[in-house]
């Protein structure tokens, strides 16, 4: 929490000086009460002891000078809002290391899996995108609210042999609409991601790294995830019948490289729940928005009933208002 006036924080001061003398107050009165020399007719007198609740009007009326106080700084916090205005884009491997096993039933089938509960998370006002790659990139949808379109292209994708990882970036990231006709339309620029999932080395068209600044000017991030495990392997029959079996580990470092250099995060998910939790998380990232908020509305109204409700119960246990 921060505020917008700190120095008139020095306020609260007044909290203690004021405590101090009701304590000081309190003292009087027993000592004044002290003089009586006849007990019993005092006891008479007085049909029975406010006992400690005698304080909790006085407590109350010093946390309404608390809160007051802080409410004349200005607070102001952070707190999180519903975006409106996002587009996600997901950039899916369909290369052939798609159909290693070690991510039960596949890596691609599992993506698939993954990417459609991905979808049942996110708001609906959201537009979604949907990209495929291996030797070649494919744009399956361009950003949109027709999750039905999205989810029947994400089920089509099939694996192929290679993997255009560079291609596939600067294909997704192309599909950002342009940053200063979208900040005339909307009074602010929106926010577009991608969200990229692959497993292999890049084996074709432009390098990763080499692309990355085009994602930066464009102010994309790129969320990664690196799927699969070191262990995993494809079986790949050539051309002449026979059957070659070839060790698919995710490139992990280009993929981190990628995510730190555009400003998204790097996630692993070796596993389908794993990769479902991922999901879960950068949904949560894209879905809101981090908005300074002043509270001081909030302190002044606390104030307030802090002090309504200590006179209150002063009138209705001792007949008067401190």
């Amino acid at each position: 929490m921060s505020f917008a006036s700190p120095f008139l924080l020095w306020g609260l001061l007044l909290v203690p000086v004021a405590l101090v003398g009701y304590w000081l107050v309190q003292r009087r009165r027993i000592k004044y009460a002290a003089r009586f020399t006849n007990l019993d007719l005092l006891a008479n007198v007085v049909d029975a002891s406010p006992g400690r609740r005698r304080h909790i009007p006085a407590a109350l009326a010093l946390a309404s000078l608390a809160a007051l106080i802080v409410a004349m700084a200005r607070p102001q916090a952070v707190v999180a809002i519903p975006r409106d205005d996002a587009t996600v884009v997901l950039t899916m491997d369909s290369s052939a290391s798609m159909t290693a096993t070690d991510v039960a039933p596949t890596r691609l089938d599992a993506a698939k899996s993954a990417a459609s509960s991905f979808l049942d998370k996110l708001p609906e006002r959201f537009r979604v995108g949907l990209v495929s790659f291996s030797s070649s990139v494919q744009v399956l949808e361009e950003p949109t609210d027709d999750r039905g379109a999205i989810r029947s292209s994400l089920a089509a994708i099939d694996g192929d042999i290679g993997t255009a990882l560079g291609d596939a970036i600067i294909t997704s990231v192309g599909l950002a609409p342009d940053p200063d006709a979208q900040e005339k339309l909307s009074g602010g620029k929106p926010l577009f991601a991608v969200l990229l999932l692959s497993d292999g080395a890049n084996s074709t068209g432009s390098e990763p790294l080499d692309i990355l600044g085009e994602a930066k000017a464009a102010g994309v991030p790129v969320y990664t995830i690196a799927l699969g495990t070191d262990g995993g392997t494809v079986e790949i029959t050539n051309d002449l019948g026979q059957t070659q079996t070839f060790a698919v580990p995710p490139d992990r470092e280009t993929l981190k490289k990628v995510a730190q250099e555009t400003g998204g995060r790097y996630f692993e998910a070796p596993t389908e729940a794993d990769l479902e939790a991922v999901y879960e998380e950068i949904g949560s990232q894209v879905s809101w928005e981090d908005e300074e908020r002043e509270l001081t509305a909030a302190f002044a109204a606390g104030g307030a009933v802090f002090l309504l409700l200590g006179a209150g119960l002063s009138a209705l246990w001792f007949g008067r208002i401190p």
